[in-house]
């Protein structure tokens, strides 16, 4: 799902669904700054997938961290970034495809416990137990 913080602006038209994944092991700042009125910027972990939507126009700056400071790393045009329509991809409900029947009468084992021996009283070493 698309995390919208800084809404698209207006005059905006032409929006895209995008994904980023830093691939690297350092942490990266993703930003479009190239859109008027309008401010874009994450921190992208690594390993981690940025889904966000923005105007087809938009360029999406990485900017990778070292110690204390940062360097632009790359500049990619969003429409290089762009995800595919979900709308394609809906799931059929209806096809028995993929579905095995599952046993659920063996699912879960009785436990062994007995309290007997678990359970005595404390003894402090030096000291009786008074009843």
């Amino acid at each position: 799902m698309a995390q919208i913080l800084d809404p698209l602006p207006p005059e905006q038209s032409g929006k895209i669904l995008c994904c980023y994944i830093n691939a690297t092991s350092k942490i990266q700042v993703a930003r479009i700054s190239n859109i008027p009125n309008w401010y874009f910027e994450r921190v992208v972990f690594p390993g981690q997938r940025l889904v966000f939507e923005a105007p087809r126009k938009a360029q999406l700056e990485i900017h990778t961290g070292m110690m204390a400071s940062a360097i632009l790393s790359d500049n990619i045009p969003c429409d290089r970034l762009m995800l595919d329509d979900p709308s394609n991809y809906e799931l059929d409900t209806d096809s028995s495809f993929g579905k095995e029947p599952i046993d659920t009468t063996a699912m879960v084992q009785q436990l062994n416990t007995k309290t007997g021996d678990s359970i005595k009283p404390l003894q402090i070493a030096g000291l009786a137990a008074v009843d």
